[in-house]
């Protein structure tokens, strides 16, 4: 079974929870044979007039005893069982987010967020619920109904029993032609919620895009759209999950009249008694729970047996990247070189990167400049470890890159991307994301490097505001500078700012470089920019276009070469002029 061996070390680990469980369960099944023979007895003790006030009174105390020894230990089997169920959950979705964090970017290109959460709900809970409900119909079905078919046979009659479960093979033809078919609108099912999930997503994330372009009404017919698909496969589910429950009924009702109409033939021939009869069909009527938990067992079973498929097509997913066997030992970023590195998106025709070459030392600074898609920010994420890379063609100290741990190289960087992610957090909380041990001393450092003072001591609460989902609290250039306090508080050996200053004004650029430039003296910094008076002070630039570094020097040299990069700043300026 695709299921059992998939979660087998979750199965292996709490076999001792799940014994436990099916042992009572089993208990339970015995102790409820007990009465229908004991009500029996008593009828046909009524029917001979034999029966005595002292024994009714005894079995009545007996029956009352015997329910709350069952109440106890239901409770008990149901409590251990099902936080198995609950277990079960907790320990995927932390596995699912920890296998998450290790995915580089291909991954999620391949597979959209609404997927990927309704993978961390509805599947992981359908696999939680197949392996607590899932198990206790499976036991009520082996466990149960061999008890009481067992039962019928030794204590009543084996002909009777063989006659009224004669239905119960067209029961096993038919579940086993539903389940099927479940499994498969089920899976079309959970696309469906996955698609929901990322469009709803994207609605709410870009709500103010919307909005500005009065499109409320077109997303909401497009929203329509796929809740409506959502409900039509849900449909589909339920329609055969519909089905289940009357067809088991009427096997049962078939069951019912062949043992009522040839029990009470064997009654009047004197082959049972009345008492028996009455026993016997009290334990058909408990082969009915038994049965219907048969249909819920294959139900459930391929609910949580495609969400388990799912869940492992994730897991089977690998990072693109992985760390050398033996990792070369590298105490400090020393030397940052290029030589001739070429690099292409996965999913791309055409390089991003062609024969780039430098060599940065430490404490030195390097711009990047050049056009929107000239491939600057495709520069920086070499170091970030994204994406497979030539081999020998990117160095820190002398070593190449793929033979240091991707960790290591991790551990010297502090990024600040164009985009930010901002949490629903305080501003405190969001600076310290790197640092979590920070004092608070050293976050107001950070936040004075950042040139942000002035705007937390606006704000109501100062470094305790909550800036709100992804910072819609903050400006674009109130969200600059607190990714770059973030950055700047873990005070790293290496810093990268890909444009990271574009929303903020040329007098704050140049309070939060001079700032940069004091304070990490010694280290080095890499700055992508569109702004080249942010880069004037670096002592080399880059100046890229369609990947290729087409110029390269200092800022007095570029400018005395007179290509791209001074057509640019002398633009820039005269803009600067006009504004000011």
């Amino acid at each position: 079974m695709s299921f059992v061996s998939r979660l087998k070390w979750f199965f292996k680990e709490r076999w001792l929870y799940y014994a436990v469980a099916i042992s009572l369960m089993t208990i339970v099944s015995l102790l409820q044979t007990v009465p229908p023979k004991m009500i029996g007895n008593t009828v046909d003790r009524i029917r001979s007039g034999n029966l005595t006030a002292s024994q009714l009174s005894s079995t009545v105390l007996l029956l009352l005893g015997l329910s709350l020894l069952l109440y106890v230990l239901v409770f008990i089997w149901i409590t251990t069982l099902y936080g198995n169920s609950v277990l079960i959950e907790k320990l995927l979705r932390g596995r699912f987010l920890a296998h998450l964090t290790r995915m580089t970017p291909s991954f999620f290109q391949r597979n959209n967020t609404g997927q990927l959460m309704a993978l961390a709900t509805n599947d992981i809970l359908a696999i939680g619920n197949t392996a607590g409900y899932g198990v206790m119909t499976l036991v009520n079905t082996v466990v149960g109904a061999s008890v009481v078919i067992i039962t019928m046979v030794s204590l009543i009659d084996y002909k009777l029993m063989i006659a009224a479960l004669l239905p119960l093979p067209l029961l096993a033809v038919v579940i086993s032609k539903l389940g099927k078919r479940v499994r498969t609108r089920f899976l079309a099912a959970q696309d469906a919620f996955g698609t929901m999930n990322n469009h709803a997503l994207e609605s709410i994330s870009g709500i103010r895009v919307i909005r500005s372009y009065v499109q409320e009404h077109h997303d909401l017919t497009a929203f329509d759209s796929v809740t409506t698909d959502v409900l039509e496969r849900n449909r589909e589910v339920s329609s055969l999950n519909a089905l289940f429950q009357p067809l088991i009924s009427i096997i049962v009702g078939i069951s019912y009249t062949i043992g009522i109409g040839y029990g009470s033939y064997l009654v009047f021939h004197k082959e049972i008694t009345l008492g028996q009869l009455i026993s016997f069909n009290i334990y058909l009527g408990m082969l009915i729970w038994p049965m219907i938990s048969f249909g819920e067992f294959i139900n459930v079973l391929q609910r949580g047996s495609a969400s388990a498929d799912r869940l492992q097509t994730a897991f089977d997913e690998q990072p693109d990247l992985a760390d050398p066997a033996r990792p070369a030992s590298v105490a400090r970023p020393e030397r940052i070189e290029m030589k001739g590195l070429t690099f292409t998106y996965p999913a791309a025709n055409q390089p991003s990167l062609r024969d780039v070459k430098f060599q940065l030392e430490r404490g030195q600074t390097l711009g990047i400049v050049g056009r929107t898609g000239s491939g600057k920010s495709t520069l920086l994420k070499q170091l970030l470890r994204q994406y497979p890379l030539e081999a020998n063609r990117l160095f820190i100290s002398g070593v190449p890159i793929e033979q240091i741990a991707i960790d290591r190289v991790k551990s010297w960087i502090g990024y600040v991307p164009q985009e930010h992610l901002l949490l629903s957090k305080s501003i405190s909380d969001n600076i310290a994301l790197g640092k979590p041990d920070a004092s608070e001393e050293e976050i107001r450092r950070a936040v004075e490097m950042a040139s942000f003072t002035s705007d937390i001591a606006g704000m109501p609460e100062g470094l305790g505001t909550i800036v709100g989902e992804n910072g819609v609290m903050l400006s674009g250039g109130q969200k600059q500078r607190l990714a770059i306090a973030r950055a700047l508080l873990i005070d790293s050996e290496i810093l990268m700012l890909d444009d990271s200053l574009s929303a903020v004004d040329a007098r704050t650029e140049s309070e939060i470089l001079h700032n940069i430039r004091q304070n990490r003296a010694g280290k080095t910094t890499l700055i992508s920019t569109h702004r080249l008076s942010a880069v004037s002070h670096a002592d080399w630039i880059l100046v890229l276009d369609e990947g290729r570094v087409i110029e390269e020097g200092t800022h007095e040299e570029l400018m005395f070469f007179g290509g791209w990069y001074k057509q640019q700043w002398d633009r820039q300026q005269m803009e600067a002029s006009l504004e000011e």
